[in-house]
């Protein structure tokens, strides 16, 4: 039965936090470069935000955010199979933002996106002191210089060398291409 928009949505088509969620070898490269982090000197502090996101979660943010900022009109978002939306109501403009509001959404979300396709993933990295940290080479990186977090270069450098490569402009996301 068709509902209409409104926060209610963003619980439902659930994004997942799981790194057994990602396509492989992305996923084998995640889980490489995650263990150098955890044992790395001191060990770094990593918080996985997202991994997979289900196509119907995208839309629902896609087009949340589309509306709230007046980007396109409620009843010109087309529909998606098994998401049983009403966009086009009184109320519309509010509702979208309160469901941007809720899914914390600090950009537009892609309809298709590597969050999608199961190659990208959201994790915020941080650590204290200087870290020591294992290449994908075998030898060892000292970072000295911060931020002490997903915005220090040199770890970034790391990353890529897993095949984990960062989005400089959007703080939380790596990807298997950096997009």
């Amino acid at each position: 039965m068709a509902e209409i928009s409104g926060s209610q949505w963003c619980a439902r088509f659930p994004g997942s936090r799981s790194v057994n969620d990602l396509a492989v070898p992305f996923r084998n490269s995640v889980v490489a470069f995650l263990g150098a982090l955890h044992t790395a000197v001191p060990p770094a502090t990593v918080v996985v935000n997202a991994t997979l996101r289900p196509p119907q979660r995208a839309y629902l943010m896609h087009y949340a955010w589309l509306i709230a900022h007046g980007q396109v009109q409620p009843s010109a978002v087309p529909p998606m199979a098994g998401v049983d939306i009403i966009w086009d109501h009184p109320n519309a403009v509010s509702a979208a933002q309160a469901m941007v509001n809720r899914y914390e959404m600090a950009f537009v979300a892609a309809l298709t996106s590597n969050h999608t396709k199961g190659v990208a993933i959201d994790m915020d990295i941080t650590w204290s002191g200087t870290l020591h940290i294992k290449e994908a080479d075998g030898t060892t990186q000292t970072i000295s210089t911060g931020p002490r977090d997903n915005n220090n270069r040199e770890l970034q450098a790391v990353g890529r060398g897993y095949g984990v490569i960062k989005l400089v402009s959007d703080p939380p996301h790596w990807s298997v291409d950096g997009h």
